[in-house]
């Protein structure tokens, strides 16, 4: 018979208070904590879990078909993170001080990968925007002070939505799996205490965010903050740091989206030569103009070009001042205009195979220019890295190079009028679903035909906060009687499940449940 959850966290937690008392007596060498064949049983766990599944038909940034070429969805994007994930914690394992790993609690590939495979289970149909509706409706409909959040909804599906076995709840995962997807180790509201939103000095995204109040970014829902506490005691991780694992598999998502998503919006014909070279040669050519005008100025100018460069500048100064540097900001300009856009974006890509050799040359030697950067944070630092800075980067030149190939994904992609339009149509849609949903369980004579699976998480959900009641009533915000409480239950598992819908689950969903329009932007189309 295999070991219980209980009984697999007890051991865990024992051999890491063993390794710490190793590591602090000098007469020991540290040594890897938790078995190399259970971390791989991890990963295969989730890699053969329903909800890694379900990721080959969720959108990465816009549906297939939308751009009439093939586009990353979320799970060809996971595999990629994944492979980058791996060849990072290799690259570290095989040129950092095996003592300093240690110290910073250990790397092991495998838990790297799991980390990567998991990171982006909670990410609901239809992209960024999906994710902003699911949070609006979560708190403003049923009550949910901490809304959604794709991060903690990862975490609650490896913990929680997730089965395996007779009776478990989630995975039953070793707690350096389920740390690794931590990136943000708090919850909105409340954990750890005094809440990271309010130090002198936050992790990067406990800050306000733009939706709601509380943390920007965070790991657990209020259901869920008891496990994430017993996670980061395992682990004995600094509050609000990250694991060593997670550290990579974090750098190894933004490798991956600086440039697989370029790659896809330059061979759907997206990317435009002209405008993305005249915003990099109107910010080098006026960059002292650019940045003598005050901030009324900038939003004055809007989309000058050259503007969202120098806006993208102020920002990254502001924000990270540990790292950031006025000439590796302009190098990192000069380089991506010498070898993407002069480079790639010069000939329009045309299906063949000189032009998918351009790319790809491109993409692979910056993911190697990248992956040969990777550095411990405090090494590079020569220093323990502040609370914003990860504890694993990439030196400061190829750091840049990473943030202004983002913006150019972002400025050029993410903005573009015809994708916000196609992305508020499917925000409806999901809007649509937790209404219809709602009312449907409201029916008493008619909720025990709603779904299996949504009767099923709406009682796990009860479950949790007539728990989160008797034990920690402080987390819910003085929402504590009956009526409040059964609103809130309802609305998780709602929320739960309209967020493991595919994309064409909600459409087909949207179609049976109300009234369409037509709805244009179900067939993808621009």
């Amino acid at each position: 018979m295999g070991e219980s959850p209980a009984e697999r966290d007890l051991v865990e937690l024992m051999e890491r208070r063993i390794a710490r008392a190793m590591i602090e007596d000098a007469s020991w060498t540290p040594h890897s904590l938790g078995s190399d064949s259970d971390f791989r049983i991890d990963l295969e766990r989730i890699r053969f879990a329903p909800a890694f599944a379900r990721l080959s038909e969720v959108t990465q940034v816009v549906s297939a078909g939308a751009t009439g070429e093939v586009v990353h969805n979320r799970l060809t994007h996971t595999i990629k993170v994944t492979t980058v994930a791996r060849s990072l914690a290799v690259g570290l394992a095989d040129t950092e001080d095996p003592d300093e790993l240690d110290r910073l609690g250990g790397l092991d590939p495998v838990v790297a990968q799991a980390g990567a495979v998991s990171h982006d289970l909670g990410h609901p149909p239809f992209g960024h925007l999906g994710e902003r509706t699911l949070d609006r409706l979560a708190r403003d409909h049923f009550g949910l002070n901490d809304g959604f959040e794709g991060n903690a909804q990862t975490f609650r599906i490896l913990t929680k939505l997730e089965v395996y076995g007779t009776g478990q709840d989630g995975l039953n995962l070793t707690a350096a799996v389920r740390a690794a997807v931590l990136k943000y180790p708090w919850g909105r509201l409340s954990v750890p205490s005094p809440h990271p939103r309010t130090w002198q000095e936050q992790p990067r995204g406990a800050g306000h965010g733009p939706d709601g109040p509380g943390s920007g970014k965070f790991n657990a829902y209020v259901p869920d903050l008891a496990e994430m506490i017993e996670v980061l005691d395992i682990m004995q991780l600094e509050p609000g740091r990250q694991s060593l694992e997670c550290s990579v598999m974090d750098l190894a998502d933004d490798v991956a989206y600086s440039l697989h998503d370029l790659e896809d919006f330059h061979r759907s014909g997206v990317l435009q030569f002209s405008p993305i070279a005249g915003e990099l040669r109107a910010w080098e050519d006026q960059r002292s103009w650019l940045e003598s005008l005050s901030e009324r100025e900038i939003a004055v100018l809007s989309r000058t070009p050259g503007i969202g460069l120098e806006t993208l500048r102020r920002r990254m100064a502001a924000k990270d001042g540990w790292i950031y540097n006025d000439d590796d900001f302009a190098a990192a300009v000069r380089a991506i205009g010498e070898e993407f856009v002069s480079g790639v974006l010069t000939v329009p890509y045309d299906g063949s195979m000189a032009a998918h050799r351009s790319i790809s040359r491109f993409t692979g030697s910056w993911i190697d220019r990248f992956s040969s950067a990777v550095v411990l944070t405090g090494q590079l630092l020569g220093r323990t890295p502040p609370m914003r800075a990860p504890l694993v980067t990439v030196r400061p030149a190829q750091w840049h190079e990473m943030q202004v190939l983002k913006f150019i994904h972002q400025y050029f992609v993410l903005h573009r009028p015809d994708l916000a339009m196609l992305q508020r149509g499917q925000a409806h849609t999901i809007s649509q679903l937790v209404r219809v949903f709602d009312e449907w369980l409201a029916d008493r004579m008619d909720a025990v035909k709603a779904p299996h699976r949504l009767i099923d998480l709406v009682e796990l959900a009860e479950a949790q906060y007539v728990e989160v009641r008797d034990t920690h009533p402080e987390w819910l915000g003085g929402r504590t009687s009956d009526t409040e409480l059964a609103r809130m239950w309802r609305g998780r598992g709602i929320v739960d499940f309209v967020a493991g819908l595919t994309d064409g689950q909600a459409l087909a969903y949207a179609n049976r449940l109300g009234p369409t329009t037509g709805m244009l932007w179900a067939s993808g189309a621009l």
